[in-house]
């Protein structure tokens, strides 16, 4: 009997995971059995990331020394800092330059040595604390550093989201901010088997280290079919603004053309992503405080549109990005600040690969040509 095929491994299971779950049709997704809308409205992405990496909330005390780890490794070495000035001169692209640094930071870890265990479990909590309080350190300088200012120091007073926000502007931000974008990591920082989380995972099993997985996910997720949507979101919002129409007239168009709407639409969830919905409030709350609601409105519209005709919801991409452009956050940087936030689901990953490891090693039909003889090189 012929075995059949899944392509993109649709509906194949190959593990058994305690850190996330998504119900598709119902529009729920989990984090270690909490639900993404409790956490997002109670706890912080430290917390979240505590969750993930050891299973449990923590109480005031182990999220204080918790916070305090991570603020102590936020400093990066000279070495990277030169790295990060050599690729903003180059001009590269932010996601490229997002997997550089992060393969990078390995030379300067004192736990990732050659005679180190990869799959030592405190050792990796090292490590994983490491990357993760470091990559928005690097993502604020080389956005410095390529527009021609310094980078600005991170500080320990400032919890993971107002510190990233903070090196990126020059300017602490204030509370409705910190608490926005904080809400936006925490609803971004797992999603199951994604393609960067298995790419991670396919890199761990192999016993490759924690700065190769991750490298490898980041590698996965600048690809414009897995991290570049929201991106995307708003260079069309961009343009709905710039042609002057009505938004309604303009998305009708755009769809009588054939045109692809970003954002909309997940291989998972077959109706609204429930992440969408609260990125869609903080979208609002951002426009009111400012007093300019054209992207929110812009949005509701489309979203209403695409809905009426389609049938097809809108996923998280299609809110953070108006949200994450009215914080001022650069467009090109939207997908690195995804691998910012994702990065603790890749490490939890990881480290739930190699408690139970096994080389992830698939097959494919062959379908080629048989029997085939070499001939001389004159006759070829």
């Amino acid at each position: 009997m012929t075995e059949s095929i899944k392509k993109g491994l649709e509906g194949v299971l190959v593990a058994e995971s305690s850190l996330s779950y998504i119900d598709g049709d119902a529009g729920e997704l989990i984090y270690r059995g909490y639900s993404i809308d409790d956490l997002a409205r109670s706890t912080s992405y430290e917390e979240v990331l505590y969750l993930l990496w050891y299973g449990e909330l923590p109480d005031a005390d182990a999220l204080a020394e918790f916070k305090h780890a991570m603020a102590e490794a936020r400093e990066l070495d000279d070495s990277v800092h030169r790295l990060i000035e050599d690729l903003a001169a180059a001009d590269e692209e932010p996601m490229a330059a997002t997997r550089s640094i992060a393969s990078a930071l390995s030379a300067t870890d004192p736990d990732a040595t050659p005679d180190t265990d990869p799959t030592d479990l405190d050792a990796n909590l090292r490590k994983g604390r490491r990357i993760t309080a470091k990559l928005p350190t690097a993502l604020a300088a080389f956005t410095r550093r390529r527009n021609g200012n310094d980078p600005i120091a991170p500080r320990a007073d400032l919890d993971h989201a107002a510190n990233f926000l903070y090196m990126l502007n020059d300017d602490e931000p204030d509370e409705v901010l910190a608490d926005t974008f904080d809400m936006a990591l925490v609803l971004h920082a797992d999603h199951g088997l994604n393609a960067s989380t298995f790419a991670a995972m396919v890199t761990a099993s192999t016993l490759s280290d924690l700065h190769a997985s991750v490298t490898s996910a980041i590698g996965a997720l600048s690809g414009s079919l897995h991290g570049g949507a929201n991106q995307d979101v708003m260079e069309m919002l961009k343009e709905v603004d710039d042609s002057e129409k009505d938004p309604l007239k303009w998305v009708r168009e755009a769809m009588a053309n054939g045109r692809r709407i970003p954002g909309f639409g997940h291989r998972v969830y077959n109706v609204k992503d429930p992440r969408a919905y609260l990125l869609s409030e903080r979208s609002k709350a951002l426009g009111e405080a400012a007093g300019e609601m054209k992207w929110y409105n812009y949005s509701t519209t489309i979203e209403e549109e695409m809905i009426e005709e389609t049938g097809i919801a809108p996923n998280v991409d299609f809110y953070s990005a108006s949200m994450y452009y009215q914080m001022g956050i650069p467009i090109d940087i939207y997908t690195p600040i995804f691998a910012m936030s994702r990065v603790g689901g890749w490490i939890a990953h990881v480290l739930e690969q190699y408690e139970d490891n096994r080389l992830i090693r698939p097959r494919a039909r062959y379908v080629g040509e048989q029997g085939q003889s070499v001939p001389p090189i004159e006759k070829r």
